[in-house]
C-alpha cells in the first residue's frame, strides 16, 4: 500500500469515528511505516549493536533471542529481578504473550529499546553496566566531516543581523542532522535557505519569538531529541537565547539512559560541549560561553525517568508537570516528543494543534522533522498540496514543522 492510500484510509477512519476515537498507531498494517520499523529497522539495529562491541557469548545469545522474539515470537515480560520489572508490568501486561505488531507502536518501540539494553547488560552488575550500546554511532557522527563543516558555517553567521541569526539558528535546530540545511549563510544572502522554508508544512516561528522577547527574565525548557549533529544546533540556539536576553535560564532535559539509538543523554551534552570548545572561531566561543553557563546555572541539564516511558505527555507525573508549568516556554524537539505530545494516533491532519496540546502545562513549541505518520495542525490547503504530490512526506524527513501553542 502506498503512503498516500494508507493515509487516505487513515483519514477516513478518523472522520468516521471523530477526533476522540482516532486509531492508535499499530505495527500490524502491512506496508505501514510502523510495520517497517518493527520488522526491518529493529532487527537491523540488533545486528549493528552486536557488531559494534566485542560482546561475549551471553550478550550474543541474548541479542539473538531478542531478534527472534521481535520477528516471529510474542512479547515477553522482564524478569522479576529486573529493577523496573513492576513499572513495565503495569505498562504492558495486556501486551505480554501477544505479537509485537499488535501492541501500540509507541509502546512496542519503547519496550524494544528497554529489552535491547537488558540484552547487552546495561542495567546489570557486570563489566558492561552503563556502557552505551549506541555510543560508537554517536561518536562517529560527532567527529565526522559534516559537523566540521557546519561549525565553520557559524563564523559567517556571527556577522549576520540578530533577527536573521535567530531565524537561522532556529531552523538549524529544527532540521538537526540534515547536512544540506545546517548553518547556512554567505555574504549578501539570507541566513535561512529557501528550501528549508518551503519544506515547512506549518510555521509558527513568529509566535515562538513573541513568547521570548529580549530582556525577559524567563526560564525556558528544551526537551532534547538526538545527540550529535542535532544536539549541537540545539546548544547553539540555547547560547543565542541566553546571550541575547531571550532567556535568563535554560533547562535542557535529556534521556536518563540510552534510547532510540541516538537520543541525547547527559554524556552526549558533555561530548557536544567539548566538541564546540575545541573548535576554532565562533563555534569555540559559543562552546566557551555554554561551558560557563553550565557552571553559573543559567544552563542546566536535567533528566527524568518519564522521558524513557512508553506514555504520552498527557500522563506525565506531577513533578515534571510542575517544571513545565514554571517555564515561560517548553520547546520539544523531534519526532518522538511530538508523538508523545499530541498522542500517537492517526489524527486527521487538520485537527488543531492547540486542541491536541491543551493538556500541556504551559506554552509549548514543537520543532520536528517529519519521520512518522502522526501529524496535526495543518491547513486543509497545505494538506491537499502534500497529498497531491504523492510523496512520503510524513515519514521521509524531507518536511518539517514549527508549531506553537501559547
Amino acid at each position: 500500500m502506498t503512503e498516500k492510500s494508507s493515509r487516505a484510509s487513515g483519514a477516513e477512519a478518523v472522520s468516521d469515528v471523530g477526533t476522540a476515537g482516532a486509531p492508535i498507531v499499530l505495527g500490524s498494517e502491512p506496508g505501514s511505516f510502523a510495520r517497517g520499523v518493527l520488522a526491518q529497522r529493529h532487527p537491523a539495529l540488533i545486528r549493528q549493536v552486536r557488531d559494534a562491541f566485542p560482546y561475549g557469548r551471553r550478550q550474543h545469545e541474548a541479542l539473538d533471542a531478542l531478534r527472534d522474539e521481535i520477528t516471529d515470537g510474542v512479547v515477553r515480560p522482564l524478569a522479576p529481578a529486573e529493577h523496573d520489572h513492576q513499572r513495565w508490568e503495569a505498562w504492558g501486561r495486556q501486551h505480554f504473550g501477544h505479537s509485537w505488531y499488535d501492541a501500540p507502536f509507541l509502546w512496542a518501540e519503547s519496550y524494544f529499546y528497554r529489552r535491547l539494553l537488558g540484552a547487552v547488560g546495561y542495567f546489570g552488575t557486570g563489566p558492561w553496566q552503563g556502557v552505551d550500546p549506541f555510543a560508537p554511532f554517536k561518536q562517529a557522527e560527532l567527529r565526522g566531516d559534516a559537523v566540521e563543516e557546519e561549525l565553520r558555517g557559524l563564523d559567517a553567521l556571527a556577522s549576520a543581523p540578530a533577527d536573521e541569526r535567530a531565524t537561522a539558528l532556529l531552523h538549524a535546530s529544527l532540521w538537526g542532522n540534515r547536512a544540506d540545511l545546517g548553518f547556512q549563510v554567505s555574504a549578501g544572502e539570507s541566513a535561512v535557505d529557501d528550501a528549508a522554508i518551503a519544506a515547512l508544512v506549518a510555521d509558527d516561528s513568529a509566535t515562538l519569538w513573541e513568547l521570548l522577547p529580549a530582556g525577559a527574565s524567563a526560564t525556558i525548557a528544551v526537551v532534547a531529541d538526538n545527540a550529535g549533529r542535532e544536539l549541537i544546533p540545539d546548544l547553539v540556539l540555547i547560547d543565542h537565547l541566553l546571550a541575547h536576553g531571550h532567556a535568563e535560564r535554560v533547562v535542557l532535559q535529556v534521556k536518563p539512559y540510552p534510547y532510540y539509538v541516538s537520543d541525547a543523554m547527559t554524556a552526549d551534552v558533555v561530548d557536544c560541549l567539548r566538541r564546540l570548545t575545541e573548535a576554532p572561531g565562533e563555534a569555540g566561543r559559543i562552546g566557551g560561553r555554554l561551558w560557563k553557563a553550565m557552571a553559573a546555572g543559567s544552563l542546566e541539564a536535567r533528566t527524568h525517568p518519564f522521558f524513557c516511558a512508553p506514555l504520552p505527555y498527557e500522563e506525565m507525573p506531577e513533578d515534571l508537570r510542575k517544571e513545565f508549568t514554571d517555564a515561560a516556554l517548553t520547546i520539544l524537539k523531534g519526532d518522538l516528543n511530538y508523538r508523545r505530545l499530541v498522542g500517537d494516533r492517526l489524527w486527521h491532519p487538520t485537527v488543531p494543534f492547540a486542541e491536541r496540546t491543551a493538556h500541556f502545562p504551559g506554552p509549548v513549541a514543537a520543532l520536528r522533522t517529519l519521520k512518522s505518520d502522526v501529524i496535526v495542525g495543518l491547513e486543509q490547503g497545505t494538506l491537499d498540496i502534500l497529498e497531491r504530490a504523492g510523496e512520503a512526506w510524513r515519514t521521509s524527513g524531507t518536511h518539517a514543522l514549527i508549531q506553537v501553542r501559547p
